[in-house]
């Protein structure tokens, strides 16, 4: 019947809801294979963005901590010369671990919360 075709509030599948709780943990990909951290997400958000509004939301919070995660590491990275890098690599890595659960959980409640630290590329 016509109404199979029609995504019910279910990018590839799956619920909503869980959707766009998945889309934060995907980060967690990268520990596993090396740069899907970065893709899943991305692909996830690229891929239902348009029907789901809600998708495009968490999408753009996801990827706008990415890119600001990315500048922030090689900063990190140069100031490794001056050792408060040290310190701070490990401080971006445990504020990550922290935001991509906080995020998970909002998602789960319904919510959109926005990274703190987050550069606003998309808006």
């Amino acid at each position: 019947s016509v109404m199979e075709n029609q995504p019910v509030n279910r990018p590839w599948g799956i619920d909503l809801k869980a959707y766009c709780l998945l889309m934060h943990l995907a980060q967690f990909a990268g520990i596993i294979i090396p740069g899907a951290g970065i893709i899943l997400p991305i692909v996830m958000w690229v891929t239902n963005k348009e029907q789901f509004t809600e998708v495009d939301a968490h999408g753009k919070n996801i990827v706008n901590w990415i890119l600001s995660l990315l500048i922030y590491l090689v900063v990190s990275i140069f100031l490794m010369f001056v050792i408060i890098g040290f310190f701070l690599l490990f401080a971006l890595i445990i504020v990550n671990i922290i935001f991509i659960i906080i995020g998970a959980v909002k998602a789960n409640q319904n919510e959109v919360w926005e990274y703190p630290l987050s550069i606003k590329f998309f808006k």
